[in-house]
């Protein structure tokens, strides 16, 4: 009986010893709990949001290139990873990128103003944020398909994907000789209206080099706006901008075709 009443006292003493154990190991759990909470954001983030690089555009003073944090469509954050450096460019580019970021995170798109003063280092910058939309669009184009049978009612990352074989058509007007060179524009043209406009080929070489940096992207802005190849001729560049226009036409005019 002895043996039989320890043995009982020893279980009873275990079961008494147990439940203080368990509820260290709760809080274990109750502890580990917080991080898988921390996570859910970066579930958020994969389903849309990210950061697309553009490619590195060359300018006479070094490469300019632009990565950008797309979130819900629209741009949240820019920075120039690469940008003009050395002697007089340091000082240009400390001025001239953080003004260049803040007006691509304002205008949600490419159609930002050259910085007085950095006339190339802006021009390369809207070329490379340029193409870092452009990849964050084709991008986009799959999953919006994915999440919605009806693309047409999309934004525009998605719509040019959507729309592609059913009315957007890249086209290259033909090269227009100036005076200072030939000028050549590609537009991509999208239901029916202009979407992208680019120079392939504008006068390079001395002043042709300036005139061309400032010329193009004011160019390039008006034909989008007008949607038509009846733009002013920018001051200043009056034989670039015929060259454009001409170029534009004959580009428009195969869309027509």
């Amino acid at each position: 009986m002895l043996a039989g009443a320890a043995t009982v006292s020893g279980i009873v003493l275990l079961l008494s010893l147990k439940p203080s154990s368990d509820p260290g190991a709760g809080s274990a759990a109750g502890g580990a709990a917080p991080p898988v909470a921390a996570q859910s954001p970066q579930g958020g983030r994969g389903a849309g949001a990210g950061t697309v690089t553009g490619d590195a555009a060359r300018t006479q003073y070094g490469p300019v290139q632009v990565r950008l944090t797309v979130s819900g469509g629209k741009i949240t954050g820019a920075e120039a990873v690469q940008a003009p450096k050395g002697g007089q460019s340091d000082q240009v580019t400390a001025d001239a990128v953080p003004k260049l970021n803040r007006a691509a995170v304002a205008a949600g798109s490419a159609d930002i103003d050259a910085v007085s003063g950095a006339t190339y280092t802006s021009a390369g910058y809207v070329k490379s944020l340029q193409s870092a939309l452009d990849k964050a669009a084709a991008a986009a184009g799959p999953a919006a398909q994915e999440s919605s049978g009806a693309n047409s009612g999309s934004g525009g990352g998605g719509r040019g994907e959507g729309d592609a074989g059913q009315g957007t058509q890249v086209l290259t007007g033909d090269a227009a000789q100036t005076q200072y060179g030939p000028v050549q524009v590609r537009v991509t043209v999208s239901g029916g209206r202009i979407t992208d406009v680019e120079a392939l080929q504008a006068p390079k070489g001395g002043r042709s080099d300036q005139v061309t940096a400032d010329a193009v992207p004011r160019l390039n802005r008006a034909a989008v706006a007008a949607g038509t190849a009846d733009i002013d001729a920018v001051s200043g560049a009056t034989y670039t901008s015929a060259g454009y226009t001409q170029s534009l036409q004959s580009a428009l005019d195969r869309a027509g075709g």
